[in-house]
């Protein structure tokens, strides 16, 4: 029935359907983490978050694991599980002692630090618009951030890490391209953090309780079928066209963050956060005029 109720949508809806879904699943994996870490290390629970996707994956890949374990870009696979790791550690910590639509709010500059990034490292060009766009969501981070005021928390620094650690892992992706399946990239992407946090895990470990002890086994699940959603979704729209339905991400970590936590964001924070969005979407706006540019005319200011 859900097969076919899903023939009858136009491919670009699914796509909107699975990155909202994706966002979502994503953000109450969040939630469980901070509530996870009220009681216990988190290292324990940075280590199942790995640990639980990693299962889950070597389950699914099964008699096909050796194929699927060579890659063309084993160099470029460790750094971007490596990545992978830091911006999840960093983004944990930083929820444990921070509302989550803050620390959200601040890791979205993530996709400008991508076209920051893809022009030093890939040497895409960026016309003087988007870094204009750039700048503002960096504005709006420094806004949420406060740094040099009495409410600055060093905290704050570790969602900006993350972002820009995630940045990095998406320029490598683009780096690998097509050359290793979704598969091998799937299992390379919880690697590194799951031989990593089981070497230290045992160094924090404390006893959880039986309800914790079934949380922190699954909850790594909810990451893996996230991951599911977001390359289904690839796969039904361009990503250009899915961009701005990532930051859906910040309105649920701000309704789930009121609804689990009674965390209420105030008004500068939600002021940098409202920059940081404007700021993303016009990035991705001018993104799309110069992808359209680049395939007619070639006009001047494709790189605006």
């Amino acid at each position: 029935m859900l097969t076919r109720m899903a023939a009858g949508v136009a491919p670009e809806t699914r796509g909107i359907i699975g990155i909202v879904l994706a966002t979502l699943l994503f953000t109450i994996m969040d939630v469980i983490a901070k509530e996870l870490m009220t009681r216990n290390d988190p290292v324990m629970v940075i280590w199942a978050r790995f640990a639980g996707q990693m299962v889950l994956v070597l389950a699914i890949l099964g008699p096909r694991l050796r194929t699927h374990v060579r890659t063309a870009r084993p160099r470029l696979q460790m750094a971007r599980s490596t990545l992978h790791l830091v911006a999840n550690a960093l983004f944990f910590i930083a929820i444990a002692s921070m509302p989550l639509a803050e620390v959200v709010a601040v890791f979205e500059i993530a996709p400008l630090l991508i076209t920051v990034f893809a022009f030093l490292i890939l040497h895409e060009p960026v016309g003087p618009r988007r870094w204009a766009g750039v700048v503002a969501g960096l504005v709006g981070a420094l806004i949420i951030i406060r740094p040099g005021l009495d409410v600055f928390q060093p905290m704050a620094i570790l969602p900006l890490g993350s972002a820009i650690c995630m940045a990095l892992f998406q320029i490598i992706v683009r780096m690998i391209g097509t050359r290793d399946s979704i598969q091998t990239s799937m299992f390379y992407a919880g690697l590194v953090g799951t031989v990593v946090m089981s070497a230290v895990v045992p160094f924090y470990w404390t006893t959880p309780s039986i309800a914790d002890a079934v949380i922190l086994l699954t909850f790594g699940w909810i990451g893996f079928v996230g991951h599911v959603c977001l390359l289904y979704a690839l796969g039904q729209a361009d990503a250009s066209t899915l961009a701005p339905y990532n930051y859906a991400n910040f309105l649920w970590a701000l309704l789930l963050g009121f609804v689990v936590f009674t965390e209420v964001p105030d008004a500068i924070t939600l002021m940098g956060a409202a920059l940081i969005l404007a700021a993303g979407l016009y990035v991705w706006h001018r993104e799309r005029v110069h992808a359209r540019r680049s395939r007619g005319l070639g006009a001047p200011g494709a790189t605006g």
